[in-house]
């Protein structure tokens, strides 16, 4: 009896995980002011579904970081589970957009968007581009320190390459707060 129970734990929590939300741990500085490193996140999967409803220009979410991946376990020659490696950065531009960087100023469709002292500056420029249907493009807060949609070898993310929305910082328990 205890082993089967067990079992349908382990399978609800996997099905929560994979469907409705995720924790993720905060690594690096690339997010802060806004995140710090170690701080842990409360992420829904549910904010987006499967298309673009609900996304917005500067939400915080989870990524799939390109080419990258934590392990792949084959359960065969057809089968097998990759663990993506994850980053957190903010959405700036959605698919149609034109996105730009010059002069340490960045502009999404032909708009300055403001930069706040606490973000940091631009260090470098990023050439004018109209994102594709399926392309979005991220960044992070700390923008001298991201590794982001900027990087050649990370450039525009693809819908499913973003997991979900980070909705809450959980822990530590002191720095409780909703995401923004």
């Amino acid at each position: 009896m205890f082993v089967s129970e067990l079992l349908l734990l382990f399978i609800a929590v996997l099905l929560l995980r994979t469907f409705v939300a995720e924790i993720v741990w905060v690594k690096g500085t690339s997010m802060s002011h806004t995140l710090q490193n170690k701080e842990v996140l409360l992420v829904s999967k549910l904010a987006y579904g499967k298309g673009t409803k609900g996304m917005r220009r500067g939400d915080i979410v989870i990524c799939h970081y390109p080419g990258r991946t934590a392990f792949t376990f084959s359960l065969g020659s057809d089968l097998s589970i990759t663990r993506h490696t994850a980053f957190v950065k903010r959405l700036v531009a959605l698919p149609g957009d034109t996105i730009e960087f010059a002069g340490g100023k960045m502009f999404v469709n032909g708009e300055e968007v403001p930069n706040p002292e606490k973000m940091g500056s631009i260090p470098r420029d990023y050439p004018l581009r109209q994102l594709g249907r399926n392309e979005y493009f991220v960044v992070g807060d700390n923008r001298r320190t991201s590794h982001d949609s900027r990087a050649f070898n990370v450039g525009p993310l693809s819908r499913d390459m973003i997991v979900g929305k980070a909705i809450r910082v959980i822990f530590p328990f002191s720095a409780w707060r909703k995401v923004e």
